[in-house]
């Protein structure tokens, strides 16, 4: 008899099998016991006749707690009523290890509550699900990426400047220096797009901005490409490509996950169809002015949620906002060649009222151009004298952008606030678990 896992039971149906699980939930009818079983790759039901279980079995089955962990023995059957299409007519049960009073019952629960036992929420069937298609966004990340001939780049953590300003950091001593928890590893990234051509990197970001908003995580993982030799228009063909490379893999890979959030596939697979439209930040201003909804909104002003929220649903697909006022931008920008006020740049915002999934820029190229942003920023010049060394040791035209990973996830899971789209979320006020 095999052990298996219960995403394997459509391998083996009408064979015995043994299955390590946990018990989420029961019930009972007269002589049938219905178990709500779980393991890890998926959830399937568990079906214990009296009739054919010794008495001992059948009384466990029906007194067995939630969350009690055990193996099950039992045959393989389909069952076309569940998303999952299978389940096992159990033989026998044997306890592992019994869990008593377990705090999440199938009753409703407030967020707090719910955040409060992080540790153990994940093991619910909607989180079960996020978590799986943030697993396959991040396998198909590393395989568009590879595919496309970029080197993975790892940038440090901690870091001595900051590359947005330094508003938003959290501090640290660095022995007898100050350091800081990286905002993004943009600039190291193209230090590697100078030696390898075009490179990625995948890591914790942490940003020190006091936003309740259901967009915004103190720490998040960012996925940051930078491309040598590349300008912005073929920055934004690679981006919508992977987006629509992301979306395309969930659909092939995650459609059990999909179902039990109950995600329209249809509308997902409509994002899959490119190219994605683009739009100039004059043209939003003027779809939000002409709108009546946004009296008060002015050239040179970034966006809000609301503001982003409108463009998006203007397209039935994400749609580019390109070439943001200079003065909102951050320092290394390049800027635009027939304007002084704007810069190359594009934010990607997602239907359905997620906003800014994605940010990128073509980079500025010009030291001395660089040297006087920095200064105008407020930054201190000596701490990127790395960075400028960039330009002046054969620079080339480069571009780059950052995908922030829980947003694209809360977008395509269609969750309706970001702290479910990470295992355990840092929040404003919350660092426990």
């Amino acid at each position: 008899m095999e052990t298996i896992s219960i995403i394997d039971s459509k391998n083996h149906v009408n064979e015995k099998v043994k299955i390590g699980v946990w018990l989420t939930n029961k019930r009972s009818s007269g002589k049938i016991a219905f178990l709500q079983l779980r393991d890890g790759s998926a959830y399937f039901q568990g079906v214990v006749v009296k009739n054919n279980v010794s008495d001992e079995v059948f009384q466990l089955a029906k007194e067995v707690k939630q969350e009690t962990s055990m193996y099950v023995t039992g045959t393989i059957h389909e069952d076309s009523r569940s998303h999952f299409g299978y389940e096992i007519e159990i033989d026998d049960i044997e306890v592992v290890g019994e869990s008593e009073n377990y705090p999440i019952t199938p009753k409703e629960h407030g967020t707090d509550f719910l955040m409060d036992h992080r540790h153990l929420w994940l093991r619910s069937k909607r989180q079960f699900a996020i978590m799986k298609i943030r697993n396959e966004m991040i396998r198909a990340t590393y395989e568009f990426f590879n595919d496309e001939g970029f080197t993975k780049v790892d940038a440090p953590i901690l870091t001595g400047s900051a590359p947005e300003g330094t508003t938003e950091l959290f501090h640290t001593k660095y022995f007898d220096r100050d350091a800081y928890l990286s905002q993004s590893g943009q600039l190291y990234e193209e230090a590697g797009a100078m030696a390898y051509g075009k490179v990625f990197s995948f890591g914790p970001t942490f940003r020190a901005e006091k936003s309740k908003t259901r967009r915004h995580l103190i720490e998040f993982w960012m996925i940051e490409p930078e491309m040598a030799f590349m300008h912005q228009e073929e920055s934004l063909e690679i981006q919508e490509r992977y987006i629509a490379y992301l979306v395309q893999n969930v659909l092939d890979h995650c459609d059990y996950e999909l179902d039990i959030l109950g995600r329209d596939k249809d509308v997902l697979k409509r994002y899959t169809e490119l190219p994605y439209p683009r739009i100039s930040y004059d043209e939003a201003i003027k779809m939000l002015q002409d709108s009546g909804k946004f009296p008060e909104v002015k050239w040179g002003e970034d966006f809000g949620s609301p503001e982003e929220t409108y463009l998006a649903e203007q397209f039935n697909k994400p749609v580019f906002v390109m070439n943001y006022p200079k003065a909102i931008k951050p320092f290394y920008m390049k800027p635009h060649p027939t304007r002084d006020d704007v810069v190359i740049c594009a934010d990607l915002l997602a239907p359905e009222g997620y906003g800014e999934i994605i940010g990128g820029s073509e980079r500025a190229t010009d030291a001395e151009y660089l040297e006087e942003q920095i200064k105008n920023a407020g930054l201190n010049l000596d701490d990127y004298q790395w960075y400028l060394d960039l330009r002046r040791y054969g620079s080339v035209p480069h571009s780059g952008f950052g995908l922030g990973l829980e947003r694209a996830v809360t977008w395509i899971t269609g969750e309706d606030h970001i702290r479910e789209a990470i295992p355990f979320p840092r929040l404003l006020n919350r660092i426990y678990p």
